[in-house]
């Protein structure tokens, strides 16, 4: 039997200092046994801003399995969340995946803690400029010394049956996405030293172990690592009468074991003492009163514990409904106020552009005047030189054209006379042979006269006429033929 326990303590040993380990790297040693189901609880107060939520879970010890408390834990750097550890089936055992920090949260086995750790990422709150921000729906803050709240309603699409491991029989199906594996494998932080004083405190304490409270311990959430007692202890459902009893049971017995012990070597001892015997009596029903104050006591603070759950839910709803109130009625009066600051935005900006354009418009309209005489001289200088150039065009042409016709009249008169020259010549009579006695010098053929050229009339460019082809008698004149012949002799 010894060395049985021995071998247990020994796994346990083993497991603890992989646990321990900053890593989320799987244990060397497997359990054959199913961790228990998730317990239920109410989450306590955030103590303060910068904290973030880590669920509980079920740790493996030389006694088996026993339950770490959920607690608010502050984070070890700006901007980093919590993957929780999980247990998962592998080559016929349960090894647990420890959990660690990150700037993602990565797989956690699909294990639905609650509180905004569905099964997948983590819908509890985000971080912003170096503040973390909280989710009123799924985390207990008070707007008292928190206020980078929010509400949003986190929808849960996986069947919630509180199962705490991954694979295996009745275990939860979930395999990790590639965003969830690259999260795994980058840098990141191992659990803090609080949480490793969380995780060494439930240990020590036997009423949090699965096989004396059945799986509802009576510490299942604190507000802070460590406090195990006070207000910021909360039990799990179902651990107020049950647990407590239990746990009263094995003090209970094992008193009696003890006063039974000791009265029977004192009987063995003094058998002919019959005094010794009452005192035994005596501290039996001693420790049994005592036995039923703790039980009391026990069942009394858990039900303080639940008042004041109880309460501390009303106070925070009464704060949410009277938040939720004053934000409704200032809502309008800062919806007014935005609209009045817009519109008196919107008319200084029309004023100034109203302004500019009357600045603009006098400068506009001397460009474009400027603009359309500019055009207009190049327009009226484009038309100039086009009509010049039309009309040398148009006199060159008249002139060509009169030219050629002025040839063409001299030459046909040319021709007539040289046609009608040789009739007239046929048509004279002969002249009768001169005498001697009267025979006169023939005159000498005068030249015809040259044709005198007339001046050309000055033409505009305006009021051009053409020019008169001079006639072509006044150019050239054939030479007369005598009139007076010599006379024959009488």
């Amino acid at each position: 039997m010894k060395s049985f326990r021995s071998i247990r303590a020994l796994l346990f040993a083993l497991v603890i200092l992989t646990i321990a380990t900053a890593s989320q790297a799987q244990v060397a040693v497997s359990i054959t046994i199913a961790p228990p189901v998730l317990p239920v609880y109410q989450q306590p107060v955030c103590p303060s801003a910068g904290y973030i939520w880590t669920p509980g879970y079920w740790a493996y010890g030389a006694d088996g399995y026993y339950w770490v408390p959920g607690t608010w834990v502050e984070a070890p750097a700006v901007g980093v969340l919590w993957t929780p550890g999980y247990w998962a089936w592998s080559n016929g055992g349960y090894v647990w995946n420890a959990g660690y920090w990150g700037p993602q949260v990565g797989f956690y086995g699909g294990i639905p803690y609650g509180y905004g750790y569905t099964g997948i990422g983590y819908q509890g709150g985000y971080w912003n400029n170096g503040q973390f921000y909280y989710n009123r729906s799924v985390n207990n803050v008070s707007t008292t010394n928190i206020t980078n709240v929010y509400n949003k309603t986190v929808i849960n699409n996986t069947t919630v049956n509180h199962v705490s491991y991954n694979g295996g029989s009745g275990g939860t199906t979930a395999r990790p996405s590639a965003q969830q594996l690259a999260a795994a494998r980058a840098k990141h932080i191992p659990a803090t030293a609080a949480q490793v004083q969380q995780q060494h405190a439930a240990k020590a304490n036997r009423a949090q172990l699965a096989s004396v409270n059945h799986g509802h311990p009576p510490v299942a959430a604190t507000s802070k690592p460590g406090e195990f007692n006070g207000k910021g202890a909360v039990a799990a459902k179902g651990a107020t009468g049950e647990n407590r009893a239990s746990e009263n049971r094995v003090a209970t017995n094992g008193n009696k074991g003890s006063t039974n012990k000791a009265a029977a070597t004192r009987g063995s001892a003094n058998k002919a003492t019959p005094a010794r015997t009452n005192e035994n009596n005596a501290a039996e029903n001693k420790a049994a009163t005592r036995a039923s104050t703790n039980k009391a006591a026990a069942n009394k603070a858990a039900a303080a514990r639940t008042n004041e759950n109880k309460a501390a839910e009303s106070k925070a709803a009464a704060t949410r409904a009277s938040e939720n109130k004053a934000a409704e009625k200032k809502a309008p009066a800062a919806r007014a106020n935005e609209r009045k600051s817009e519109e008196s935005k919107a008319a200084a900006t029309r004023a100034s552009e109203n302004k500019a354009a009357e600045k603009k418009a006098p400068a506009a309209r001397a460009n474009e005047r400027k603009s359309q005489e500019s055009k207009a001289a190049a327009t009226r200088a484009s038309e100039n030189k086009a009509a010049e150039n039309k009309a040398a065009a148009a006199r060159a042409n008249e002139r060509k054209s009169e030219e050629s016709k002025a040839a063409a009249t001299r030459a046909s008169e040319n021709k007539a006379e040289e046609n009608k020259a040789p009739k007239q010549k046929a048509a004279q009579p002969a002249p009768h042979p001169a005498t001697s006695a009267h025979a006169q010098p023939a005159p000498h053929p005068q030249p015809a006269p040259k044709p005198e050229a007339r001046p050309e009339e000055p033409v505009t460019e305006a009021h051009a006429r053409p020019q008169k082809a001079p006639s072509a008698a006044r150019h050239e004149e054939q030479p007369r033929p005598k009139k007076e012949q010599e006379k024959p002799p009488q």
